[in-house]
Order: C-alpha cells, then structure tokens, then sequence
C-alpha cells in the first residue's frame, strides 16, 4: 500500500473526492469479554443506564451499540495530540496561547492554548486576557480573528488554522450569537458494537470500626483544623455550630462519610455498571466538501488575492487544512486509546485511509506514518506559501487580565476552604 502524498491530497482536496476516512476495529486490551466503562451522563427518565446506547443497522442486523467517546471528546484528543506535535517542533502551525506561568499562584496552568481552550479561538480564556497590553480582542489579530468568516477565512487560517479543523462559533464576541460559524470538517467517534450492560459493585470496610452515630461532625472554626466532633469547636451561624460537608463528597452532610471515615455497605450499581462488546469501530471522516466551502480572498499579509490566483492560492490553502488534519488522525492514533480508567482499547489493524471517491465506486486506500504525516503537513504549508498563504508557526501568546487572574485565585480559594459549589 503507498503512501498518500502531496499531489494525490491536492488532487482529492480539488474536487477528486467527497471525503477521506479512516476506520478502524478496536477491541479491549484486557482482550475478547473484558468488560470496558463508557462515559456517563445523566440519566433520562425511561432509561436504564447511564451510557449512551441506541440500536443501529450494521451489516442487515439491529444492533445494541454504546458511546465509547463521542465526537466532541475525540477531537479535543486530537487537538492535544496536534500540541504536543507542535511541542516538539514536529507540526510547525500558528497557536494564539495564554500564558500564566509568571502569575503568582497561577504558575501550574503553563500556557493554555487555543487547542486546549473549550471554544478555541474564541473561547473567554483568550477574550479576557491581553497582547501588548490591550484587550485581545481589541488587537488587530483579534479583530481580523472576530471578522473572519466562512467566505473570508483568511485570518482564522492564518492564526488559528485548527478551527477551521474542528470548528469554532464565535457565540461570545461583539457580535453574539450572530458570531461566525465555522462547522466541523473533521469527525470522529469510537462506539461499542453488540453490547451487554453489567453491573459493578462497591463497598468499604473501615479497619478502625467507625460508626455513623459517631457524629455529628461539624466544620472546624479553624480552617486548618478542617472538621471537629466538638460543638464547642465548630463555626458557628446564627449561633449553631454548622455540620461538615464537602463539595463534590458523597458522605451524607453531618456524617463520618462526609469526612470519608466509616462503612461502606456493598451495593450493586447496575446504571453504570459497565458494558461487554463484540469489538468497538473508530469512524473518523474528513470532509472535503466542507473545506471546499472555505474561501479565502486576501493573503496572509492582508492584500487581496489577484483574480488569476486565487483558485490556485485557495486550493493550496485548503490542502494544508487537509494535512492538518490527517496529522491530527495519525498523531492521535499514535497516542493510542485510553480513554478513561477501564477503558483502553487497542487497534487491530494498522491505519489506513480511503479516499471515497464523488460518485461511489472501491476507495483508493493509503497509509501514512508519523513522519510521513509531518512532512505532508510541511511541503502543503511551503506550496501554500508560494502563492501568499503561507503560516508562521511562532506562538501568539498573550496574558491573562488582572480580572481573570484574580478569578482564577479567588476560584481555587474557595475550593481550598471547601466553600467551592457544584454549578448546575
């Protein structure tokens, strides 16, 4: 099987091909009958889980299939496979990041980028902080970022080419909900085939015999203290001494299990219990039709396109997207598939991509390495660059405002003291 290089990418982004896609089976790395833990979610009121089952049509047959990660998880996970490419010097692309590692107290947070941000580009992490000392979105990339659009792309591609990837909507800018929308041109999902639900059970035994009737426990007036059995002790509202609980616990509020002390009765939990499969399947698809939509009038250093160009400048612009993305696939793949605790999956085959032709007919089908994948990124980017659409791979980092950084402080107080509220 050959390599998918430059020309034969080009040629597909073009118009040769509908879409790329990659699927792969997976099995568990316990092997055939482990039992796996999907992701759960609040639980409707017919339902008898808390996973995400529905039945499909596989090969003429009704099936019982589970949610294993959805597309929204497996493109944060590529996106962070996309960073650390970027890390190392692997996948030259531009990234807008936020840097707290000189705010006190904040140091731990590093950079967080717009990989990393729950809404990319236009998420409040980089809204609320600043460049140069201006508002980022007062800044001319925020700006040129902010008036960005399907049929004007060139600025987010020029400073954050993986929403066009993966999408972003511009929901909290100036312009609210009427913000720019940029669809998903990369999806990707692992889901359970042929499932059985189980059961797991849970229990504790505590060696030094504590009792629930041991209690109450009260919050200590001392913050370092943390909890007391002694009224005496305790912080006191309207006079009365307030019983101890913890953000987030599961110990009845007043309780030695709120302090995580005493029994656990075993019990059986048959709503999260885990699911057995016949094997799971990663569907990953590339659209290029969506990237064929992406237009790009202006070059990279803000002047308009000449006429006899542009068709040329804007295919080239939309096969560095293509290879973009393909690395996000291959790097991704490489970091192989723990996707929570009991739930690693483990590729049986290697990966291959199909190029699924307009109208129908067998797929071309091609591998692609690591390296194989950064060097289609970089020779796209080069051919791109030629024609005025070229990237600078040097990261765009601003700072968090003084208001959000004392957000954040105030944020980790309160969950330090325990006083931290679950929202919702």
């Amino acid at each position: 099987m050959r390599s998918l290089d430059l020309d034969t990418l080009a040629n597909a982004v073009a118009g040769g091909a509908a879409a790329i896609r990659a699927i792969a089976r997976l099995d568990p790395a316990g092997g055939p009958g482990d039992k796996v833990f999907p992701p759960t979610y609040v639980k409707e009121r017919n339902a008898t889980t808390k996973y995400a089952t529905e039945q499909r049509r596989i090969d003429g047959r009704e099936v019982t299939t589970v949610l294993l990660d959805s597309v929204a998880s497996q493109a944060n996970r590529m996106e962070e496979a996309l960073l650390e490419g970027w890390r190392r010097g692997e996948l030259p692309f531009p990234v807008v990041q936020v840097d707290f590692s000189k705010e006190e107290g904040l140091e731990d947070l590093e950079q967080i980028t717009a990989l990393q941000a729950p809404h990319r580009i236009a998420d409040a992490l980089l809204r609320d902080s600043v460049l140069g000392g201006t508002p980022f979105r007062h800044t001319t990339v925020g700006k040129d970022v902010t008036d960005a659009r399907p049929a004007h792309a060139t600025a987010m591609f020029k400073y954050c080419p993986t929403a066009l990837v993966f999408g972003v909507w511009d929901s909290t800018g100036p312009k609210g909900g009427s913000g720019a929308k940029f669809q998903r041109c990369l999806v990707s999902e692992i889901v359970g085939i042929d499932v059985t639900t189980g059961v797991k059970t849970a229990s504790r035994l505590d060696p030094t015999g504590i009792q629930t009737k041991a209690g109450p426990v009260f919050k200590h007036k001392d913050p370092s203290q943390d909890w007391t059995v002694d009224p005496k002790e305790a912080e006191l509202v309207k006079g009365k001494p307030i019983e101890f609980s913890r953000s987030g616990g599961d110990g009845k509020k007043g309780s030695p299990s709120a302090i995580n002390h005493g029994n656990i009765p075993p019990s059986i939990d048959a709503a999260a219990g885990g699911v057995t499969m016949s094997h799971a399947v990663q569907t990953t698809v590339l659209s290029l039709g969506a990237l064929r939509r992406l237009r790009f009038q202006t070059a990279c250093s803000g002047e308009r396109l000449p006429a006899e160009q542009r068709d040329a400048a804007e295919a080239a612009a939309r096969t560095v997207l293509a290879a973009l993305a393909l690395a996000a696939i291959v790097y991704q793949r490489d970091q192989g598939y723990d996707l929570r605790s009991r739930s690693t999956l483990v590729a049986k085959e290697p990966l291959v991509f199909e190029l699924v032709g307009r109208d129908g007919g067998e797929p071309e089908r091609f591998s692609l390495s690591r390296a194989e994948a950064a060097a289609l990124l970089k020779g796209a980017e080069q051919k791109a660059r030629q024609l005025g659409l070229g990237w600078d791979p040097k990261p765009i980092t601003l700072t968090p405002a003084p208001k959000l950084a004392g957000l954040i402080r105030k944020s980790r107080e309160l969950a330090a003291s325990g006083e931290a509220e679950d929202e919702g």
